[in-house]
């Protein structure tokens, strides 16, 4: 596992691992890339050195550290994908958004980069969403971000820009779901929605089986702009 940073706890009592990719030059700013159910395995990580190419500085935290520091999983392995949904069903997720907290710190105090964004995946899109309402958090993407409709009570939070990634096909959001976050969303002004038709949850993954390469360049090149925008 290439953890190569220790952030500590909000309450100072315990740390965990992160992966941290930085630029060439000084950071244009910070974005924390938050792992799908997988941990932070070789695509957040790949994820994180494309963001470091881009001019950020890029940190995946360990967020299932409290369950088994270090954990990563392919999802194109049957018996990892099943291992994987039952640590969805163990994670803490307010925890989970805490540590994002401590991350969000972390960047700004020992890092030294003021402006801070996030991006997340499956349940990271979830968290995401969590981040975007219950911290300070500059600017925050989310794709395929799973239960987002028994969030929505949270959106009067969301005080700094947001944006989802939506595939219509998505296996594990079901489209009364999606209907719900349009209903909840579209009129929010920090908030915008990208639908992508006919496609299936995980479609932006760097490897194997779920990506699809043209809608997966679509939605990154419309995060990059959103990012050049909201954090420099």
């Amino acid at each position: 596992m290439s953890l190569n940073e220790t952030i500590p706890t909000l309450a100072a009592d315990a740390s965990f691992g992160a992966y941290v990719a930085k630029p060439s030059g000084e950071a244009r700013g910070a974005i924390i890339v938050i792992q799908e159910i997988f941990g932070v395995n070789p695509g957040i990580r790949q994820k994180c050195d494309k963001l470091a190419a881009e001019g950020y500085l890029a940190v995946a935290p360990d967020l299932f550290w409290r369950i088994e520091p270090g954990i990563e999983l392919d999802p194109d392995v049957e018996p990892e994908f099943q291992r994987a949904l039952g640590l969805f069903g163990e994670f803490d997720q307010d925890a989970g958004i805490r540590d994002i907290e401590a991350t969000i710190q972390h960047i700004r105090r020992t890092l030294g980069v003021a402006k801070v964004g996030c991006v997340g995946y499956c349940l990271g899109g979830r968290l995401a969403f969590m981040t975007a309402a219950r911290t300070d958090i500059d600017a925050s993407v989310g794709y395929y971000g799973v239960g987002i409709d028994g969030l929505l009570g949270e959106k009067h939070a969301i005080a700094h820009p947001l944006m989802l990634h939506i595939p219509t096909k998505d296996g594990f959001v079901p489209r009364e779901t999606q209907a719900a976050m349009h209903a909840g969303l579209d009129d929010h002004p920090k908030v915008t929605l990208h639908d992508y038709e006919g496609l299936d949850h995980g479609f932006a993954t760097e490897h194997g089986k779920r990506r699809h390469e043209e809608a997966a360049n679509l939605a990154d090149g419309r995060t990059a702009a959103f990012f050049a925008e909201h954090l420099g």
